[in-house]
């Protein structure tokens, strides 16, 4: 099928689901500290909690637990069957080789990690395809594991485009966020590298809430809003682009989805007053709060990447039929209350991968078109 994708809930007939095959750590370094300062502040299990300028805050890699991954690869299998019985087109990324452990520029070096969260570093804008600049060292390439799956959409007929991408020194990164975080040590000067350009464009497409005509885009740093600015030009002929600020400190699609029309998932009623005007008269249906017996107990040394609020992070299938973590029996029984068919999909260990089903999954063909929901 053609690439086509403008929102969130229209009726999905292509997808792309993610692979974790061969994911074996995470390093501790600038770019992912600072990425997931928030839920490393509510932790205690490590101290430092953020890198500072000549003090790495952790010796090299976290190591993850090879049972973990063996279930993870259980459950993405799963979510790839209850995808393809609801008549939904499956597509896969080129799967990570055990072989490459690293990934290398002029200015630095980091562990490779599989292409598992595709939601992050790709933005489809209806019959685009745009690889935004990525926030993660360790995933800067990442979108290469996709080049099979788009340049099939390529070839027919979809434009493919690559954001401007940065050089990611220490000075690229913009810390302010994180240094307003009263629960979190403040990054200090950055190591200076003969690649320093200043504050340069990062951003994920995660940060994106897609409506038809009108893409809603959440800024908290520098890196944010230059990407915006350069989202706004690119697409400004096809898109309308509204700028919200700090609904989080990046992604929001643990923060609010859209799940048809007027109807929108939110973690909280403050969530919504921060939103577009024209989104504020939708009706909200606020996810219950999390149980602590929903998630499984880990070790000391298991590092959490997400807030409890993760499995508010669905997949619509259609404007009616929404994929729900099993895990999850509060937020299925509050959509089924709200007329909708919940589809219960096993995902254990998405709080120690960094995403449910939204970030695992890349939806690239469904049935809706550049419709104007906000002032239609």
């Amino acid at each position: 099928m053609r690439l086509n994708s403008y929102d969130e809930w229209s009726p999905l007939r292509e997808v792309v689901v993610g692979s974790a095959t061969n994911y074996t750590s995470h390093e501790r370094e600038l770019s992912f500290d600072l990425f997931f300062h928030e839920n490393f502040a509510e932790s205690t299990w490590y101290y430092p909690r953020l890198t500072t300028a000549g003090a790495p805050a952790a010796p090299g890699r976290s190591s993850i637990k090879e049972r973990y991954v063996n279930e993870l690869n259980e459950d993405i299998e799963g979510i790839v069957k209850a995808l393809e019985e609801l008549s939904v087109t499956v597509r896969r990324p080129m799967e990570l080789d055990a072989r490459t452990t690293e990934v290398r520029t002029p200015a630095w070096s980091a562990a490779v990690v599989p292409p598992l969260n595709l939601r992050d570093n790709t933005l489809i804008a209806g019959d685009e395809i745009i690889e935004t600049p990525p926030m993660i060292r360790a995933r800067y390439f990442e979108t290469q594991f996709l080049t099979p799956v788009f340049a099939d959409y390529f070839r027919q007929g979809a434009r493919w485009t690559v954001m401007p991408r940065p050089l990611m020194t220490d000075a690229s990164f913009d810390p302010s966020y994180a240094n307003r975080s009263a629960a979190t040590e403040r990054i200090g000067e950055p190591r200076p590298s003969p690649y320093d350009a200043g504050h340069e464009m990062m951003f994920d497409a995660a940060q994106c809430l897609r409506l038809g005509r009108d893409i809603v885009a959440n800024i908290s740093t520098t890196n944010h809003a230059l990407a915006v600015d350069w989202l706004e030009r690119h697409l400004r002929d096809r898109f309308r682009i509204h700028r919200v600020y700090e609904i989080s400190d990046s992604h929001i699609d643990s923060m609010v989805l859209a799940l048809r029309p007027g109807v929108l998932l939110v973690r909280s009623r403050q969530v919504a007053e921060l939103l577009p005007q024209p989104l504020r008269t939708w009706d909200l249906i606020v996810a219950p709060p999390p149980e602590t017996d929903n998630f499984p107990a880990y070790d000391d040394d298991d590092l959490i990447l997400t807030s409890p609020f993760i499995d508010l992070n669905v997949l619509s299938v259609s404007p009616d039929t929404v994929l729900v973590n099993d895990a999850c029996p509060e937020l299925v029984r509050t959509l089924e209350r709200h007329r909708f068919t919940v589809v219960p999909v096993r995902h254990r260990h998405r709080r120690l991968f960094g995403g449910g089903f939204h970030c695992f999954t890349l939806d690239t063909v469904r049935d809706g078109g550049p419709e104007d929901y906000l002032h239609g």
